[in-house]
């Protein structure tokens, strides 16, 4: 019954203030996401910026052929600085994910950590090491992709 911890930093050439206007609302979720994973917010109407207590619920195909509900409470937020999303209700037995932002140089550095625990015992660990950790990797991949896209030329 393995916990596995997933790490990824992102340069960007902008201040936090920047990078946290588009971090901070919940309605570009959709747009960092893989769209095969078919991410839909159920949870409506979103607000503009979220805030810690907020409870996002949504729709999520992490695998193919598996779609489930997913929902997630912003437990901390610290604005322009971090926020933490926990799932409440889920695929994970534990999902901790720290979003975090640190002036570097002239720009900022953005520090994701995933705290995570799957489901199903050893089951899940097999699972991990064959499925997860990958798709996580490509989850982030894609979300660092779209990033760099929506925000070069602001360096």
């Amino acid at each position: 019954m393995g916990f596995y911890q997933f790490r990824r930093e992102q340069y960007f050439g902008c201040g936090a203030e920047e990078l946290w206007d588009f971090i901070s609302s919940p309605s570009n979720l959709e747009k960092i996401t893989p769209p095969d994973m078919r991410f839909e917010i159920t949870s409506l109407p979103l607000p503009e910026k979220m805030y810690a207590g907020m409870i996002i619920v949504y729709r999520v195909r992490p695998f193919p052929g598996y779609t489930t509900s997913w929902v997630t409470e912003i437990t901390q937020l610290s604005e322009n600085r971090y926020f933490v999303d926990e799932q409440r209700a889920g695929p994970y037995a534990l999902w901790h994910h720290e979003h975090i932002l640190e002036p570097s140089g002239t720009g900022t550095l953005m520090l994701d950590i995933v705290s995570y625990k799957p489901p199903f015992g050893l089951m899940g660990d097999l699972a991990n090491r064959l499925i997860i950790r990958h798709r996580l990797e490509a989850i982030f991949d894609y979300r660092s992709e779209v990033m760099d896209g929506l925000f070069i030329g602001r360096i």
